[in-house]
């Protein structure tokens, strides 16, 4: 997985990329096929905003949260993000289901009409 942390308006101290890139590392505790990740940490007068962006096959999926700490605007975009590779997760389970549930009756269902045969 690819990891992007940017700061802007301020210094990125070691601290805070160590605990961005361990909040992304968390992240594969929910989808293990995560492509790539960007943090974007911004800083305007007294409010810090986080972004997160996350590709995962064809989607990207976003999460972004304003306060006035930029360790719990780093939780919170981490949060929504999470959530999101939930549903994303399900929705690929359901699909898949589905397909395979249909493959199978179409390659198990007999060829000839069963009430027909004596």
């Amino acid at each position: 997985m690819k990891k992007k942390i940017t700061a802007r308006h301020f210094d990125l101290t070691p601290e805070m990329k160590a605990r961005a890139e361990d909040e992304i590392e968390g992240l594969t505790r929910f989808f293990d096929n995560i492509i790539s990740a960007e943090f974007t940490l911004d800083a305007e007068r007294h409010r810090r905003s986080a972004e997160l962006r996350v590709k995962v096959y064809n989607q990207t999926l976003a999460g972004s949260e304003e306060t006035d700490d930029i360790y719990t605007a780093m939780s919170g975009a981490v949060d929504k993000v999470k959530g999101q590779l939930k549903r994303y997760k399900g929705k690929l389970r359901e699909r898949n289901v589905e397909e395979v549930a249909e493959l199978k009756d179409s390659t198990t269902r007999p060829d000839t009409d069963v009430d027909a045969v004596e």
